[in-house]
């Protein structure tokens, strides 16, 4: 195998590896905060090495300029910290509540 051939290999592990770690985040984490974190950073990096791997195949090892992965990671990259955003100021519109250990509030001992 060349050396592209091992890029590619590394890049779509690490990618499916962060993929499936945001995944795991979205179904263990406690609350609707701490849900919505996990998968908007673990994924997102994981189809950007997702897509970084495709991009790296076509144009080294088949020979062709693919501009499409290009603008899917463009795509992806500018759409997920938005969508997050918009998430989070619905859930703050609604009050909904975190989880005791993670609202970030510490009772003083007095």
């Amino acid at each position: 195998m060349s050396m592209i051939e091992w890029l590619v290999a590394l890049l779509a592990v690490a990618g499916s590896l962060f993929v499936l770690m945001g995944s795991v985040a979205l179904v263990k984490l406690p609350d609707f905060y701490t849900r919505l974190h996990g998968p908007t950073k673990a994924t997102t990096l994981g189809l950007g090495a997702l897509v970084l791997s495709s991009m790296a195949y076509f144009n080294f090892v088949k020979g062709e300029l693919s501009l499409q992965q290009l603008l899917i990671a463009l795509f992806l990259f500018i759409t997920a910290p938005i969508t997050a955003h918009m998430l989070i100021k619905a859930a703050l519109h609604l009050k909904l509540d975190s989880a005791e250990r993670t609202s970030g509030q510490q009772k003083a001992d007095l």
